[in-house]
């Protein structure tokens, strides 16, 4: 069963804690991954790597939910994976 989540996009971000829409987009919960998962999809070995690819690569996706220090982030992964075939053409 997938699940919906809403989640915080930084388009949408006025810069306080508003926003210039009143939701945040819808989101399948099948289609969020944590960095373990980036890392898979990307064929890195280790998940701390995601980090230094988002450092190296300033066109690679960013997560859309952020949970706090020390608690998972989540990535789209259609978007990843969108990303990750544009980059090996």
């Amino acid at each position: 069963m997938a699940w919906s989540l809403q989640v915080e996009t930084p388009e949408l971000s006025t810069g306080g804690d508003s926003y210039d829409c009143p939701m945040a987009p819808m989101v399948n919960t099948d289609d969020l991954t944590d960095a373990r998962g980036v890392a898979e999809l990307l064929g890195l070995s280790h998940a701390n790597s995601v980090s230094l690819y988002q450092r190296r690569y300033p066109d690679m996706p960013r997560p859309i939910v952020r949970l706090g220090r020390g608690r998972p982030s989540l990535w789209l992964k259609p978007a990843v994976e969108r990303w990750a075939e544009s980059r090996s053409r």
